[in-house]
């Protein structure tokens, strides 16, 4: 297959954002040029690419890492950091379209990813402030209902990390009346995802993995006996070709284009608050709340509150970031109204209409993984092991997810954005109602 546009990557450095700004020293990789051959190309540095590659590394294999950009250029350096539990569809929602057997299997591996960071952090001395728990924020009695069946849900499937909190004990971590209750998860957590995307390189080149950066891909070949792939200025061939661009592949690939949808989701960085961070957050623990367009924060190493939320369906940059986040800021910190904005940035992640991430092959030798939808920080780090067992002959985990029916957006290609607008402005009005 062949297509010449890619409007995403290889647009220069990385974006505007608090994490570049606060990024390890790592090298600049060299561009792809000329002829190579290798036994497995990995295409996309981000969290999927980057887990699957070290996996395969350290199971011996010979691997080569193809990005467009620089590494963790798209949402595994933008994302709001936070280690969560769990996939975007739940656990009943599973059960129901798949069967209980499949939500049996995806219990068994929704806390998995979050144990894949900190073996990783703590292996390969990965300094990317790595921090403990999450809590998921009720702003009503029906949010806190919500709360309390997923809690119910999931100690059904024998996860016992979760607890629920009051009204009060959500004051003991966040400094806001906003909140009817909530749970926390010990088993979350949050992190520098731009330095966790670095160090993860860094360990893969430790093990004789090889890394091309700037070199956007302009044709990918699935079929045959060696895929491979073309930049501009140079081409690889492999025995096992693994495509992991999520929402920033464009149409290099038309076949996994068509499966998913880009969506933005924005952050802002306020300025270090010195004591006040303390204070607004004691347990330094990071916050999202249940509604369907959700606002999610923490605090930053250097005491900025990260505040994120919102969504744009197609992935196009909201014009006024700061406008945009502020006035949910602060609804729930009023503290901060005189509070200076230091960064504001964007980031595409990739959403499946299932809101389940999507495995599959293509061809006999292509493998891809997909469409976290919002939930890629743990997702593609357990999708980078399954991939990698797969390859290595261990297809088990690998052929459950490949053998769900992926549903395609209604209206596709051309209406799949105003059907999701619509859809989100639905779920936003029952937010706003407290339904």
């Amino acid at each position: 297959m062949n297509a010449m546009r890619h409007p995403y990557a290889g647009t220069g450095d990385h974006t505007g954002s608090y994490y570049a700004a606060s990024a390890n020293a790592a090298p600049l990789r060299p561009e792809l040029q000329g002829a190579h051959d290798t036994d497995i190309a990995v295409l996309g540095a981000g969290f999927s690419g980057l887990s699957t590659a070290l996996h395969l590394a350290e199971k011996g294999h010979r691997v080569t890492l193809i990005e467009g950009a620089r590494i963790g250029w798209g949402a595994s350096g933008r994302n709001g950091g936070q280690i969560v539990n769990g996939l975007n569809a739940s656990l009943q929602t599973i059960a129901r379209r798949y069967g209980q057997d499949t939500a049996r299997f995806v219990a068994g591996l929704v806390m998995e990813g979050g144990d894949i960071i900190r073996e990783r952090v703590a292996t390969y001395g990965i300094q990317c402030d790595l921090k403990p728990g999450n809590l998921f924020a009720a702003l009503t009695d029906a949010h806190m209902r919500e709360i309390e069946a997923r809690w119910k849900l999931w100690r059904g499937y024998g996860i016992d990390s979760q607890e629920m909190l009051t009204a009060g004990q959500m004051r003991d971590h966040v400094a806001t009346d906003r909140y009817a209750g909530g749970m926390i998860d010990h088993r979350g957590g949050h992190m520098h995802p731009l330095n966790l995307a670095l160090g993860e390189a860094a360990a893969f080149e430790s093990l004789g993995g090889t890394i091309f950066e700037m070199s956007p891909v302009t044709w990918v070949e699935t079929e045959g006996p060696r895929p491979g792939l073309r930049t501009a200025r140079g081409e690889i061939r492999a025995k096992t070709l693994v495509l992991c661009g999520n929402a920033y592949l464009g149409d290099v690939v038309p076949t996994l284009e068509r499966r998913i949808m880009p969506v933005s989701t924005q952050i802002m960085a306020t300025e270090p608050l010195g004591d006040l961070a303390a204070r607004l957050m004691p347990s330094d623990i990071c916050v999202e709340d249940v509604r369907y367009i959700l606002d999610y924060y923490r605090m930053s190493a250097d005491g900025r509150l990260l505040f994120g939320g919102g969504t744009v369906y197609g992935g196009a940059d909201p014009r006024d970031i700061k406008a945009k986040l502020w006035k949910n800021m602060i609804k729930v910190f009023p503290q901060l109204a005189e509070t200076r904005i230091d960064y504001a940035w964007s980031g595409n992640f990739a959403l499946s209409f299932s809101r389940v991430p999507q495995m599959g092959r293509i061809g006999a030798n292509t493998y891809f993984a997909h469409g976290y939808s919002g939930h890629g920080v743990t997702g593609t780090h357990t999708f980078g092991r399954i991939l990698s067992e797969a390859i290595s002959g261990d297809t088990g985990r690998f052929d459950v997810f490949a053998g769900l029916p992926w549903i395609p957006f209604p209206g596709g290609r051309t209406f799949r954005v105003p059907y999701s607008v619509m859809g989100s402005w639905w779920y936003g009005l029952r937010d706003r109602l407290g339904i």
